[in-house]
């Protein structure tokens, strides 16, 4: 079973169609430079409406430790999620799991990157675009994926539901992670297409195990 997390949640009402839909995980963005950035109140209202069972993501990108340590104060996060530079130190500091991004292209090692973050629950693969930290609405080449990455791998960069069968079936992720391509505008999710991505998976799952 591929697991689904939709990121980049700003409004309680594509929270409701996320849950509803089924997918495990929602990702919150606290970098203030993403269009899907949300305040730490903001934060604290969305978690708080989550429904059992989902897990709630707190996505950061090159933070202070007291700017987590102030989110994790007033926001009922399950998992971390780094997309900076951070040290393995850094992101285990924080007595919560946490996921590391990795930014693929060309020339990346992605085992060296699980080596160096033995300690994550698991590494994100996001598209290298020059001066950015995912987000793009991407795609990288999934070739670039060795097959005997020792984590779990986390498939993002340009998913929608046209084309996340294809990547289930050539990279068989842990899980898969979207955000602009269920999205009617920036941070504004679309309850059809987030319905419409699930049932891919759930379709594409049910082919891969029969």
């Amino acid at each position: 079973m591929t697991r689904i997390k939709i990121c980049g949640i700003t409004r309680e009402q594509g929270l409701r169609a996320v849950a509803n839909s089924g997918a495990d995980a929602i990702g919150l963005v606290f970098y203030a430079k993403s269009p899907r950035h949300v305040s730490v109140p903001q934060a604290a209202q969305l978690a708080r409406a989550v429904p059992p069972f989902v897990t709630v993501v707190g996505l950061f990108v090159n933070p202070s430790v007291e700017y987590v340590r102030e989110v994790l104060a007033q926001v009922s996060l399950d998992v971390l999620q780094f997309h900076g530079e951070e040290s393995p130190e850094f992101c285990a500091q924080f007595d919560k799991p946490y996921l590391k991004a990795c930014r693929v292209k060309a020339g990346v090692d992605l085992l060296q990157c699980a080596t160096r973050y033995a300690g994550a629950q698991g590494l994100l693969l996001d598209a290298y675009i020059e001066g950015t930290h995912g987000g793009t609405g991407e795609q990288f080449d999934w070739a670039l994926i060795p097959h005997d990455l020792p984590l779990p791998v986390i498939l993002s960069g340009g998913l929608h539901a046209g084309n996340v069968a294809a990547a289930i079936k050539q990279v068989r992720p842990y899980a898969v992670d979207v955000s602009s391509g269920v999205e009617a505008g920036k941070g504004i999710k679309d309850a059809a297409q987030v319905a419409a991505f699930i049932k891919e998976v759930k379709d594409v799952d049910l082919q891969l195990s029969r």
